[in-house]
């Protein structure tokens, strides 16, 4: 299993629009072939800042299955646009102990 962290930041002014269009975008994410599940998170300090986690059953099934099918790019669209500056995507698998699932 992967996990797969994005901070997202949002512009200021987006942020409902923002979590409208995630609400579509979660829908395609989640049909995807190697999909676990996923979280996003919103910072308490910082209003505009999300944290995304996504669980995947291999690292292949995010970067080539998922941003490699034409369903990334309705994910691009419905989303793309809100952050700046643009997020740092990170995958990290399990060192002690096991994700919760």
């Amino acid at each position: 299993m992967i996990l797969e962290s994005a901070i997202l930041d949002v512009r200021p002014d987006a942020t409902k629009a923002f979590e409208t269009a995630f609400a579509e975008a979660q829908r395609i994410i989640s049909a995807m072939p190697g999909y676990l599940s996923h979280e996003l998170l919103n910072c308490l300090e910082n209003p505009q800042r999300y944290l995304l986690l996504v669980r995947w059953e291999t690292l292949e099934a995010h970067t080539e299955g998922f941003r490699g099918s034409p369903e990334y790019q309705r994910w691009r669209e419905l989303l793309h646009h809100f952050y700046e500056p643009f997020p740092t995507v990170e995958h990290y698998q399990p060192t002690f102990g096991s994700f919760l699932q």
